[in-house]
């Protein structure tokens, strides 16, 4: 009777495993898989494969929609996922929206692809969730292949040195032929000019993440980061990062995630190690510092490209997931943050004091705590004439060393009332508007006590460099009347801009418009012998003018 009684519940347990199974493939089918899952990550995804796994998406959810971020040099159109529950159809809904925005941006360096692939992941897992999580509090953006056109040119040929995929990757630079992660201050590429007007100035995310792969230093950790570093934007923003939101990130990562990471740098002398790690320049042309510079969160994210690519790609995924964890709890403070940023910018330029200044050049000091580094021994072996070939040991060795990322102010100057261009010269005007900046211009001339600099040198580098022969100038400032004409252009440093019109007009400034080679035919001497004068021309004080709004 009892064998009699199992065998009649034998078919209703059979069943319920056939309706689980049958449940399960159905969702499986359901659930779009990126390249790098179906290929069982061997290889990346194609222009096409990312359209694809959009349009797949937006066919299973309505918290997805799609706008379009720039179209790239060779006639693509970059997509712009904006996710939320309910997902805004313009910024303008946000207007009376408590949700802050992030913005996530993959494949900038299209050789480099576990961003694009961990952030289709990303946003699939969230909106296909029966309980969406994150877009509640959070409206997210995510630009998943940034760079379309160095990503079309994938060949096995490209980053050998890095583990995977091994059907290739695409190339760094874009259809133009220019690295996408120097353009922050010249935008001269469509990617990076669409960035800022379809994304900054459009949504004003709190933070970008922006994802990458380094092939730098040998150590275990598969994830690496790294917050804004330059001090001429607001340094609440790098200390808010740097102190706790990175550490409650790296913290999560490791416990919920299992996925350990380390800040972002590199031995600064392989020979001995000890001496310290450092992370890249602080300039803004690197995008991240360039948000930081605007007064906004930001992160760059190196994947370590000596781990195999699927351990690359989830913890990648993995770090996404944590910042939004963090996002998610602590929006309101983030958005009161970058809310007193923008209040202190606008202020110190309403009346700026001597004591309010613009940082020139830098020191670079380490951090009050050291950093830990997963590492193992290696061998150095001179070569003449270039860097020493280096090789990892099998011996592991953990390394406690200064994290060298605290860029101090060493040779500063005053930041001024505002920026005065007696110049006919659209570029200038055109530059300054793709950024964002408000530029207003006189309607009545009128003669001022102004801040001049006159040049004594004027160095260009032999080697182009992203196209342009940059400059490096000398020069003294001094104080004369002036009389500026109908149609001065004026640029007030008390705007939520401020930090980033000063970067791209003060003339010693190390990534600016003088740099950059915008003021060229003014500064290098064509009919006069004597040393020119740089034309832009600081008013220190605040003075009543007769102008009007350029737009």
């Amino acid at each position: 009777m009892k064998q009699r009684k199992n065998n009649l519940y034998m078919p209703l347990a059979l069943t319920l495993f056939l309706l689980f199974s049958i449940s399960t493939i159905e969702s499986s089918e359901q659930k779009p898989l990126t390249i790098a899952e179906s290929s069982n990550f061997t290889a990346t995804s194609r222009y096409a494969d990312v359209i694809g796994f959009i349009r797949e998406l937006q066919q299973l959810n309505s918290m997805i929609r799609v706008e379009t971020l720039c179209i790239s040099p060779e006639g693509r159109e970059v997509p712009l996922l904006i996710l939320g529950n309910p997902v805004p159809s313009s910024p303008l809904d946000l207007k009376y929206d408590k949700r802050a925005v992030v913005y996530i941006q993959a494949n900038i360096h299209a050789g480099e692809v576990e961003g694009k692939e961990a952030a289709l992941m990303v946003a699939r897992d969230i909106i296909l969730k029966e309980k969406p999580p994150y877009i509640d509090k959070l409206v997210i953006l995510i630009a998943p292949i940034f760079n379309a056109d160095g990503n079309e040119k994938i060949s096995t040929s490209n980053r050998r040195n890095q583990v995977g995929p091994e059907k290739g990757v695409g190339v760094r630079y874009n259809g133009q032929n220019l690295d996408l992660n120097r353009d922050g201050m010249k935008l001269e590429s469509p990617e990076v000019q669409g960035l800022v007007r379809n994304v900054l100035m459009r949504w004003d995310p709190v933070l970008l993440v922006d994802c990458h792969t380094t092939n730098g230093s040998f150590h275990k950790e598969p994830v690496t980061y790294v917050w804004p570093l330059n001090p001429n934007g607001d340094v609440s923003i790098i200390h808010y990062m740097r102190e706790k939101m990175m550490p409650s990130i790296n913290k999560n990562l490791r416990e919920k995630y299992n996925t350990f990471s380390v800040p972002y740098g590199n031995f600064m002398d392989f020979r001995n190690p000890e001496k310290g790690w450092r992370p890249s320049g602080p300039q803004p042309r690197y995008i991240t510092n360039y948000i930081g510079l605007r007064n906004r969160l930001a992160i760059l994210n190196e994947n370590y490209s000596y781990a195999d690519y699927k351990t690359r790609v989830l913890g990648c995924y993995n770090f996404l997931l944590s910042i939004l964890d963090y996002c998610r709890i602590n929006k309101d403070e983030i958005l009161q943050l970058i809310k007193k940023a923008d209040q202190k910018t606008i202020q110190k330029g309403l009346n700026p004091s001597e004591a309010d200044s613009f940082a020139l050049t830098y020191d670079l000091q380490p951090l009050k705590e050291p950093v830990k580094i997963l590492g193992w021994e290696m061998e150095i072996t001179p070569r003449e004439g270039g860097r020493p070939w280096v090789k990892k040991t099998d011996k592991e060795k953990t390394y406690t060393v200064p994290y060298f990322c605290d860029f101090i102010p060493k040779k500063s100057i005053r930041l001024p009332y505002a920026y005065f261009i007696p110049l006919a010269e659209p570029k200038i005007v055109k530059k300054l508007l793709q950024h964002g900046i408000t530029v207003e211009k006189l309607t009545e001339p009128i003669t001022l006590e102004v801040e001049s600099f006159k040049l004594k040198e004027i160095k260009s580098a032999e080697r182009l460099y992203q196209g342009h022969h940059m400059n490096s100038v000398t020069g003294e400032y001094a104080l004369e009347k002036r009389e500026f004409p109908r149609g001065t252009l004026i640029i007030r440093t008390a705007q939520p801009l401020g930090n980033v019109a000063a970067y791209l007009l003060e003339p010693e400034s190390d990534d600016g418009l003088v740099v950059w080679n915008f003021f060229d035919r003014y500064l290098v001497p064509q009919w006069r012998r004597e040393p020119q004068t740089c034309p832009v021309y600081k008013l220190l004080v605040p003075v009543n003018l007769v102008k009007e709004t350029v737009r």
